[in-house]
């Protein structure tokens, strides 16, 4: 098991970048895939992005592509979200969530992800 905590949540404008990270504790964060997760008011939680823990390659949900980067410093044991161009429809609470197996089509499965943070605020205001 390891511990996330997330970090970087805030109040900001449209067009606003914002810097999300997942500090992680345990000496194993290298042998997990890390990916964000996302959920609006009145929504169901959706993925955003993943990164796998030894290919280091990356997934996006449609709407963040271009716009959102992900990554990760094993040496930190820390992974980030780099959101850029922010819109109003992005307002939600960030989640940074591991898991330690999987290929990586299952790097978008909310379900396949067994450790999770609590969870920052991201709102976008107009």
């Amino acid at each position: 098991q390891v511990q996330l905590v997330e970090s970087g949540g805030r109040l900001v404008q449209v067009g606003d970048s914002l810097r999300l990270s997942c500090a992680a504790s345990g000496r194993t964060f290298s042998s997990y895939d890390m990916g964000w997760f996302r959920q609006a008011p009145g929504k169901d939680r959706e993925f955003v992005a993943a990164i796998h823990r030894t290919s280091g390659a990356t997934v996006y949900v449609d709407s963040v592509k271009g716009r959102f980067t992900i990554s990760r410093d094993n040496a930190k044991s820390a992974a980030y979200l780099q959101m850029n161009s922010l819109k109003p429809e992005d307002t939600a609470i960030y989640y940074c969530a591991g898991k330690r197996a999987g290929l990586l089509a299952t790097l978008r499965m909310m379900g396949r992800y067994d450790n999770w943070g609590q969870g920052t605020q991201v709102t976008v205001s107009s």
